[in-house]
């Protein structure tokens, strides 16, 4: 008889993972810092957290690493980040499983996240070799004028638990090839993949030979050990990611010491439905927009404005979808939507919900699904709400799966609504009418980051530059042209001619 295999506890499969990817057991089990599962709600782990004098000794560390690695070529260190997405496909399986364990996402999900740091890899290795500037027209006879890009210091990361590994590598990856250290601060609810990818990206240095100490730090822990990141002087480019009220306060501390920021924060994102829609889609559209990742996507659908003349047709079809989706358990087959985060989470949620109730709205959905995992464990039916008009709590962003409807009577008064948010992050259109996507697209239509047809506001590729404007925060990363934030330009004029001309013709004569 075939030899029986005993289910593996959820927080047993944790340690077996940490272990396989290279993480020691004393960096998870002998410190303050409790890490509980979404899935199940059982404690997985106790984290050492970083004291404010280590991240401060981190970001030395970070510091003097840059002095050497601004001087190896640019190709040389896409060499290390070729080599990290070649550790990064050997664990794909194994990291992607922890984020499902860590942060609750569907297995596709867990893997699509990882999938998606191999590819800003593939994507950093090549832009190593295409750090252009440009040569600039002159005035002056016998001269030469061109712009150089330079590294330019100590790249700090303050990542959110929902993205816990991509966003990294979005920064890392292209910060690497610019010349940059990498400190990162990790959510404080998601430390065991931040863990797994710095072992990850030791082994990457390890291989690469010669890479200087210090060139990727982890600082795990609170709110606190972050703001060490924000007032040091020595990082002078930070990328965070995380709620418009965070931004609020990170951003005028950088302002202070004049570093640069790049903010990645709220999303109240919409998408309209046109009556030439093309509703099949537009339902499927809809639908991964609104409800993957359990809503918890900076880019999640969250608002949806449909045309009164289609509004029968497809809102009965979407409360059905809604009814019906399998929520649960995301290590088992056919669920399509995990977990909650946390109390705080589905605390907000229910919030939210009620108050669109005072103002009149028919909810669907929205109750705690009970009976998986413990008490610590935090499942929600996704939630539809029609609204008798767009105001309430559709105007702020609320991290749950609750997408609000309203119909509207023309596209200028749902291209109105749709802007009338203080986020401007993602957006999309669902429309047969070549006129109607154009405009939805112009100076005239959606005023976020991102702008699709017929597909919803969120998944983005890392060719393409992600962030928005507004209470977004401004920022961009990967894609396009997102690499110059790293580096600094120079411009350059070289006179090589035995004359001293000067612009815009200005004489300074001091004789013989």
């Amino acid at each position: 008889m075939p030899e029986v295999q005993t289910p593996v506890s959820l927080p047993a499969e944790v340690d077996q993972l940490l272990h396989r990817l290279g993480v020691p057991r004393t960096a998870h089990t002998r410190g303050d810092l409790t890490v509980r599962s979404p899935v199940s709600g059982e404690v997985i782990a106790q984290v050492p957290q970083t004291t404010a004098v280590e991240a401060t000794g981190a970001i030395g560390r970070a510091h003097e690493a840059f002095k050497a690695w601004r001087l190896v070529p640019a190709p040389r260190r896409g060499e290390l980040v070729r080599l990290l997405g070649e550790e990064l496909r050997a664990a794909k399986r194994d990291l992607g499983r922890l984020v499902t364990l860590e942060a609750g996402k569907i297995p596709s999900e867990g893997a699509g996240e990882v999938q998606e740091m191999i590819d800003i890899c593939d994507f950093a290795v090549g832009l190593s070799r295409q750090l252009y500037g440009l040569t600039l027209a002159t005035e002056r006879a016998e001269h030469r004028m061109m712009e150089t890009w330079h590294p330019l210091g100590v790249c700090g990361v303050i990542s959110a638990f929902n993205f816990p590994v991509a966003v990294w590598s979005w920064n890392a990856a292209l910060a690497l090839v610019c010349g940059d250290p990498v400190v990162w601060k990790p959510s404080e609810k998601t430390p065991l993949t931040a863990l797994a990818v710095h072992a990850i990206a030791q082994r990457a240095i390890e291989r690469f030979g010669d890479a200087p100490e210090g060139l990727l730090g982890l600082l795990l822990g609170p709110r606190d050990i972050g703001e060490v990141l924000v007032d040091d002087p020595r990082v002078p480019i930070l990328s965070a990611t995380g709620s418009t009220a965070m931004g609020r306060q990170v951003g005028p501390k950088l302002a202070a010491r004049f570093a640069r920021a790049i903010l990645e924060l709220g999303g109240n994102n919409a998408a309209i439905v046109t009556p030439s829609a093309d509703l099949d889609l537009t339902l499927r559209g809809i639908a991964f927009a609104a409800m993957g990742t359990a809503g918890q996507r900076c880019t999640t659908l969250r608002r949806l404005f449909v045309h009164e003349s289609v509004y029968d047709q497809l809102v009965p079809k979407l409360v059905k979808v809604y009814g019906n989706v399998q929520v649960g358990d995301p290590r088992e087959a056919g669920t399509l939507v995990g977990p909650l985060i946390d109390r705080a989470a589905f605390d907000g949620m229910q919030k939210a919900l009620n108050e669109s109730r005072e103002t009149g709205a028919t909810v669907h959905g929205g109750q705690r699904v009970e009976g998986i995992g413990t008490q610590d464990a935090f499942y929600v039916r996704p939630a539809l709400a029609e609204l008798k008009s767009h105001a309430g709590p559709v105007l702020r962003e609320t991290f749950a799966p609750i997408l609000y409807v309203v119909r509207y009577r023309t596209l200028d008064e749902a291209i109105e609504w749709h802007n009338a948010v203080g986020a401007g992050l993602s957006s999309s259109i669902f429309t047969l009418n070549v006129r109607e996507a154009e405009r939805f697209m112009s100076s005239a239509g959606s005023d976020c980051g991102i702008a699709n047809v017929n597909i919803g506001p969120s998944g983005a590729e890392i060719g393409g530059a992600f962030g928005g404007e507004k209470e977004t925060g401004g920022g961009r990363e990967a894609g396009s042209d997102s690499w110059k934030a790293y580096m600094r330009r120079a411009t350059n004029t070289i006179n090589y001619s035995t004359a001293l001309p000067l612009a815009q013709g200005v004489t300074f004569d001091i004789g013989d």
